[in-house]
């Protein structure tokens, strides 16, 4: 499994929520299988958006790319932070 973490600060959460919504085809057509977004306990502008991928290429290539630079900053993205991760192991306590 692989899956992309990304923290990061928005200035209005309910616009960044519709532009996220907007791009929905356009993740699932990259290669986004489904998605978490979480927030921090005390800020809802602290985002948290944790997702599976087909691919770790596809992922990078695209929040890399020039269109998601641009659609970042339509939804008012404050620095974000992208951690590209494989799955070790998991269990239920």
């Amino acid at each position: 499994m692989k899956y992309v973490l990304i923290i990061h600060e928005v200035k209005d959460y309910l616009l960044w929520k519709k532009v996220f919504d907007e791009a929905a085809t356009i993740r699932k057509l990259a290669g986004e299988i489904s998605y978490q977004l979480l927030k921090y306990e005390q800020d809802a502008n602290n985002i948290v958006h944790f997702s599976e991928w087909t691919s770790l290429d596809n992922a990078r290539k695209f929040f890399e790319s020039p269109e998601l630079v641009q659609i970042r900053i339509k939804a008012g993205v404050k620095a974000p932070e992208f951690i590209y991760l494989e799955k070790l192991e998991e269990g239920t306590l």
